[in-house]
Formats: C-alpha cells, structure tokens, sequence
C-alpha cells in the first residue's frame, strides 16, 4: 500500500498533500517534532518524534520504500529516500529523481560553502506563490496514481 510520508515541520503545503492524499485513498504519515494542529482522519497517522536535529528525517528514511511518496525540502533526506525507492516531490511541484539528485545534492553543498565563506550573504530565493501550489498539487496527484501502481 502506498504512504504518503510529510517532513510537516515546515511544510507549506501540507492541506494541499492531505486533500489530494485522501481524495485518492492514500495513508498519510505527517512527521513532526510537535507544534503542528493533529489530523482527525482514519488515513492519517501523526508521528511526534523527540526533539533533535534529523529525528523526523530519521523516520522518514527508515520507513519510505518503493511505492510510498515522500514531501519534503530536506536534499539530504530526499536523496536517502530515493536511494531506498520512494518518490519525492518538494513543496514547489519539483520532483526530485535518481537522474537529478546528484546535481541537487552539489548544489546545496555549493551554497554551504559560499555561505560559510561570507557570512553576510543573502539567499536568492524567491516566494511561495498560487502557482508553486498548484504545479505541486498537479504533480502529487500524478505521481500519487503512479506510486499507488508500483506498491508492493
């Protein structure tokens, strides 16, 4: 059966995941380290883990596999869970695969270094918008359908 696995601390997108996720059937495990409003659903499964750098991460990795679909901003954590054959999908619709989670990973290990050789420089990114959401509900509903096909 396919899980849907959130990294829900700091997910922006979280009702969109749940509304697409229960409108397919699918079971949602939602991993925090608490602070976030429970879900009072029969498919969705609230994980609080201790407090700790990479304990939701932790979680995630060790239980998301073939067939399961994984949301999450974290490279570290996405390139652990394709490695083990689960999806994933970052809130803002990209998916990140086998064939481009190594230039993802160097990257983020770039930016690192640039940031820690200057201190004082500021990230280039830009907002969160209506279509960042609606690219990701698209692509989660999509890739939700393929993932539920391949589920052992």
């Amino acid at each position: 059966m396919t899980t849907l696995h959130i990294d829900a601390d700091a997910c922006p997108v979280r009702d969109e995941a749940l509304h697409v996720a229960l409108r397919q059937g699918v079971e949602v495990c939602m991993v925090s380290n608490g602070g976030i409003r429970p879900v009072d659903h029969p498919l969705v499964k609230m994980v609080y883990v201790d407090q700790g750098a990479d304990e939701a991460d932790r979680w995630i990795a060790d239980r998301a596999g073939r067939g399961d679909v994984v949301i999450t901003t974290d490279i570290v954590l996405a390139a652990r869970c394709i490695e083990g054959g689960a999806q994933v999908l970052k809130p803002n619709g990209e998916a990140l695969t086998q064939a481009n989670i190594g230039p993802v990973l160097a990257a983020r290990d770039l930016a690192a270094d640039l940031r820690a050789a200057d201190p004082f420089r500021q990230g280039f990114g830009k907002p969160f918008g209506k279509q960042d959401r609606a690219r990701f509900t698209d692509r989660l509903d999509r890739m939700l359908r393929a993932a539920q096909k391949v589920a052992p």
